[in-house]
């Protein structure tokens, strides 16, 4: 609920100060995939976590979500899929290994080096998506869920934003004209 800081035009010495009226509760997490084939659009997928802060709640995303993310973002892509993951806890658990074994006819998990994410194109997509949150305050966090969907969706459909993620990682789409179908997760 926290918005992230940017830059406005004040008087000289009179900072301005923007008030939130709601409790500093609850979370959105996101999982994301950019998605690179040679001679097709790039593509993203997105799914959202809304932490409501409600006793059992899971604060995050299990390794069941992650799970069903891979399957759909399968079964849309209809292609077998190359995963490259950062190093998130959750991306590390025995189950996500044994899910990747019994489905190795369609999929196959890399890992990043730790602290790498300069080299991870959906990095990319969640810098533009923080830059179009900069100084906006949500009311609640419906609002916030409502206004990180919009923008994640205007991505979406700009497939030159996706495509711009790419070269400031250091890999090239003709370069990996070889492999099936690259996607990118975090």
């Amino acid at each position: 609920m926290i918005p992230p800081r940017g830059r406005t035009w004040a008087p000289r010495g009179a900072r301005p100060v923007v008030r939130v009226a709601g409790r500093r509760g609850g979370r959105v997490n996101i999982a994301g995939v950019v998605c690179f084939k040679p001679g097709a659009r790039p593509r993203m997928f997105y799914k959202l976590h809304v932490y409501h802060r409600r006793r059992g709640e899971p604060k995050t995303f299990t390794w069941r979500d992650h799970r069903d993310f891979m399957r759909l973002v399968h079964a849309q892509l209809d292609t077998p899929v190359v995963w490259v993951w950062d190093n998130l806890s959750v991306h590390l658990q025995q189950e996500i290994f044994d899910f990747a074994e019994e489905h190795k006819d369609w999929l196959v998990i890399f890992h990043l080096p730790p602290y790498a994410p300069e080299i991870n194109p959906q990095e990319g997509i969640w810098s533009l998506l923080k830059r179009s949150l900069t100084d906006f305050a949500a009311a609640d966090l419906a609002h916030l869920t409502r206004v990180i969907k919009r923008k994640l969706k205007s991505i979406q459909y700009r497939p030159d934003l996706i495509t711009g993620c790419l070269p400031t990682t250091g890999l090239d789409l003709h370069d990996l004209i070889a492999a099936p179908d690259i996607t990118n997760s975090t």
